[in-house]
Parts: structure tokens; C-alpha cells; sequence
């Protein structure tokens, strides 16, 4: 039988979308490729249907760059809700914990520097987590009984910004991967003797991706067809503005294409690799075009992904 022909264009690139409340992060990045016609589509980092905020999603090419977004530093606003706690942390649990206990603002911001830096957290029960090849929230919705490990993850700033009432809090945090804010608001709450939940959050940076620069699923929906879709889009290389570039000569070039590694140890070469360290992540360019990303070694350029573009 002949190779069946993947639906859609051969699209490649960004779209920041603002993602609403409601949806998963899947059934946005499915309708983002329909609407641009796209081939092939994925997400730089998971959102809750609770969740609203930065959700990029990549199409086509720009997929193989996803791991330097879902890897990147993001910033998120929370809200958290004291005296009852949840089972999944957020309100689309069911309330399994009360206390009337309501924290003042000096008496949380004095707990939060325990909060900072590299810290040890457990996931929620309902996340996407695997436990013996199960992912957690099946297990927790299955009413399977089941621990999870705490991990380390990295705080890089958490900030008290408001108090909207006695049974709220608002909360600005930005941090590494692999952070999960539901986990920081039950245990803020816990460190201050009560228990809590998050009632908001909002994803307002990943990486080089910000809020002030996402486009809302109903604006992507306004247009009449693929093509003023695609006027929104940005270029694969937009994820990757924190990499170091080398510009390749036409020969060079081709060898990298071809999987080859490219030796940079001519004295004409010097100058281009001025400041790189072994074991840096390079992106390639081609007449001012992204051919690969590459990992420099021993005055070598050696291709990760080569981009098709």
C-alpha cells in the first residue's frame, strides 16, 4: 500500500495564542492547525482547561524547536484561594479540605522566601505525571491510591501582588520547567497552616513569548481563510532568540544538511566562533536562513535537527 498523504499544508512557524478558559491545550493546538491548514502541529507546554495565557503552538518545522520553549523560563499570575483545598488544587476539583484559617499579607509574604530558589515539590495527583506507565490524573480520577515523588524545580521569583478580600490572594511567579502552580498554592497554603486552591491562572510569559503578543482563538477565527491566518504567524527561528547563530558558507552548508559535522578550526574561522563553549547549542544559518540546530564541540558544529525550511 502506498504512504497515506498528510492532510494539510507544509506550514511552519509560531502562533502565540491566548488561550482561553475551558478548552485543553490539545483541542486549541487541533484548531490553530485547522485554521491554518497546517500539516503538522504541537504546543510548547501544557495549559489547564482552568488555565488561560501564553499557549505557543508550533507548526510544522518549528516543532522541532519545541523543547527550547517547553525548557524555557515562564512567568504566570495565580490566584489562590484560602480555607478550602482541593483534590486536584485547582476549583475544578472537589473540595476535600476546610479551615478557617485566612492569612494576612505580611504573614504570607514572610512565608514565600522558602518558596524561592531551587525547591522540592510534589505534582498535583492530577497531573500529567506517569506512575508505573499511568499518567497520575488517570490514576486519580480512576480513585486508584498512589504517591508521587517530589522534584526539584526551580522558583526564580514569587511576589504577593494583591489581596482582593480575606479568602484571596494574588500571586506573579516566574520559574523553570517542570513547575506546576497548583502544587505552589496548596503548599503556600499548608506553610501557613491552612489549605487552599487556585481559583485563576494565567500564563503570561514562555520564554521569548509574552502575553502583549498573543492572539485570541476568537481573533484567529475572524479571518475568512488560512492565508490571512498565516499573516499572524511568526518565524520558526522567533523561539530560539536566546541561541547563538553562526552564519555557514554554501559548502558548509550542504555537508549539514546532509548530517554532516563542519569543522571550524581555520583561522578564518576564529572570529565566527568567538564566545562559543563546548557543548553550546548553535543554530545554523544559510544566507540569513535557519538550516539546523547544532551542538558546537571541539571546534565542530554537529547537526541535532536539521530544519527543512
Amino acid at each position: 500500500m502506498g504512504r497515506r498523504r498528510r492532510r494539510g499544508d507544509p506550514v511552519n512557524g509560531w502562533f502565540i495564542v491566548d488561550k482561553p478558559t475551558g478548552p485543553t491545550s490539545t483541542a486549541v493546538v487541533n484548531e490553530v492547525r485547522r485554521l491554518a491548514n497546517a500539516a503538522k502541529a504541537g504546543h510548547g507546554g501544557t495549559l489547564d482547561p482552568l488555565a488561560t495565557g501564553v499557549l505557543p503552538v508550533a507548526l510544522g518545522e518549528a516543532t522541532k524547536t519545541m523543547r527550547y520553549i517547553v525548557d524555557g523560563t515562564k512567568s504566570y499570575r495565580f490566584t489562590l484561594r484560602w480555607g478550602i483545598g482541593t483534590d486536584s488544587d485547582d476549583a475544578d476539583g472537589a473540595a476535600v479540605a476546610f479551615s478557617d484559617v485566612r492569612p494576612e499579607a505580611a504573614a504570607v509574604r514572610a512565608v514565600l522566601p522558602r518558596f524561592a530558589g531551587e525547591i522540592e515539590q510534589v505534582p498535583p495527583r492530577y497531573s500529567a505525571i506517569k506512575v508505573a506507565g499511568q499518567r497520575a490524573y488517570d490514576l486519580a480520577r480512576g480513585g486508584e491510591s498512589f504517591d508521587l515523588e517530589a522534584r526539584a524545580v526551580l522558583i526564580e521569583a514569587i511576589d504577593l501582588v494583591a489581596t482582593p478580600d480575606a479568602d484571596h490572594a494574588v500571586f506573579e511567579v516566574t520559574c523553570g520547567p517542570g513547575a506546576y502552580m497548583r502544587g505552589l498554592g496548596r503548599d503556600i497554603a499548608l506553610a501557613l497552616g491552612t489549605v487552599g486552591h487556585i481559583t485563576a491562572l494565567r500564563r503570561t510569559r514562555v520564554g521569548p513569548f509574552r502575553e502583549e503578543n498573543a492572539i485570541s482563538l476568537d481573533a484567529l477565527r475572524s479571518f475568512e481563510d488560512s492565508a490571512a491566518v498565516l499573516q499572524h504567524m511568526l518565524p520558526v527561528e522567533t523561539a530560539l532568540d536566546d541561541i547563538p547563530a553562526l552564519a555557514l558558507t554554501d559548502g558548509e552548508a550542504r555537508r549539514l544538511r546532509s548530517g554532516q559535522a563542519v569543522s571550524l578550526l581555520r583561522k578564518m574561522d576564529l572570529q565566527r566562533i568567538a564566545g562559543f563553549n563546548d557543548g553550546d547549542t548553535v543554530l545554523a544559518l544559510d544566507k540569513g536562513k535557519p538550516i539546523a540546530l547544532t551542538r558546537y564541540t571541539a571546534g565542530e558544529v554537529h547537526p541535532l535537527r536539521v530544519l527543512n525550511l
